[in-house]
């Protein structure tokens, strides 16, 4: 596993933008009423945000970046590195982050690129640019996450449509070499990749006429092979079996303990997974915070956006040591422990 420690970055603020539309799953007419209340209660996702036709993640995440730029007052011309993380990007070619660092007015100089993950993405993201900032060379940086997920999931599938929802989120960080170290433990097993996927539209299988037709998977569940494939049990055993221990090899090698931290912020992938993470732990509820119940699974996201709408009052007038808790697609999870200090969080912002 890699286990390490990153000094000299500071958790500057947290920013969210999601879609003004709203859908509730007591209106998903796809399954029964007494489906519907099942899954509320089980999966925990009650309403979504659900971006227009024509959104991207790049409006979302640009849409959060202008009022935390303004709340900190950064020169813009000062950013020196752009990192975009997304499972939904503008285009195949080319790639997004330069498209946002032309939008946002940022200076030649400053680096960009995507990274490609989902559900683990923030805290790998974080890892990225705390690498740069590390050396110095990185004084001020934006980390945006974020995904449109609902755009690939179908309707006729209860197993995804209910689930996902929209959001782009921002974080700044800043070069200080006095700010506590960030600690991680990033894993990784590739071998699991069909629990999450899907199956055409890139160099794998590119996309044909068959790519388009609709073809029933089992009860309540019809996609085609461009739509979101989740394999539940999989993706369920797979966070039982490998989130807690990495949890506690982080905590373990950095010699910290659970009671030190205010928050542990999991990935919010369903309540039943999450809770049972929870129990498992045995953690106090307050001490876990949630946004899946008003949002739905927000993918690579929804650390931050739970950050940004559970957490906004003590990361705005506190200090606070947060336990991050990813986990998903690939597949990848990994944990980070960060400490932030009264930082910049505007109200979430709908677009």
């Amino acid at each position: 596993m890699a286990l390490f420690s990153l000094s000299g970055t500071k958790v500057s603020g947290i920013s969210a933008a999601v879609p003004r539309n709203l859908e509730s799953n007591m209106d998903y007419r796809w399954i029964t009423k007494k489906e519907r209340e099942s899954l509320i209660k089980n999966i925990g996702v009650e309403t979504r945000r659900v971006a227009p036709k024509g959104v991207t993640t790049s409006d979302l995440c640009v849409a959060a970046a202008e009022p935390l730029l303004r709340e900190l007052n950064w020169d813009r011309s000062e950013i020196e590195m752009l990192v975009f993380v997304s499972q939904s990007r503008d285009y195949l070619v080319p790639t997004t982050a330069c498209i946002i660092q032309d939008r946002l007015g940022l200076s030649h100089s400053c680096l960009a690129y995507d990274i490609g993950l989902g559900c683990s993405g923030y805290v790998y993201g974080l890892s990225a640019v705390a690498g740069m900032m590390q050396t110095g060379a990185v004084r001020k940086a934006l980390l945006m996450v974020g995904d449109i997920s609902t755009l690939t999931t179908s309707y006729r599938d209860k197993s995804t449509y209910p689930l996902f929802g929209d959001v782009g989120t921002v974080t700044a960080l800043e070069y200080d070499p006095g700010a506590p170290a960030i600690h991680f433990n990033l894993q990784t097993d590739g071998s699991g990749y069909r629990a999450i996927m899907i199956n055409d539209g890139a160099a794998r299988n590119v996309v044909t006429r068959k790519s388009f037709i609709i073809k029933k998977k089992g009860p309540g569940i019809y996609r085609s092979r461009l739509h979101l494939e989740l394999d539940g049990i999989e993706v369920f055993n797979f966070t039982l079996r490998e989130v807690v221990p990495n949890i506690k090899a982080l905590l373990n090698a950095k010699e910290i303990s659970l009671s030190d931290i205010d928050h542990v912020v999991f990935h919010q992938a369903n309540r039943l997974i999450n809770e049972t993470l929870r129990k498992m732990l045995k953690l106090h509820p307050e001490k876990v915070p949630y946004s899946i119940r008003e949002f739905g699974n927000t993918s690579g996201a929804s650390v931050p956006l739970t950050m940004v709408v559970a957490l906004r009052d003590q990361l705005r007038n506190q200090r606070q040591k947060l336990l991050l808790s990813t986990f998903g697609v690939g597949l990848s999870w990994g944990s980070a422990i960060i400490e932030t200090d009264s930082i910049t969080v505007p109200d979430l912002l709908e677009v």
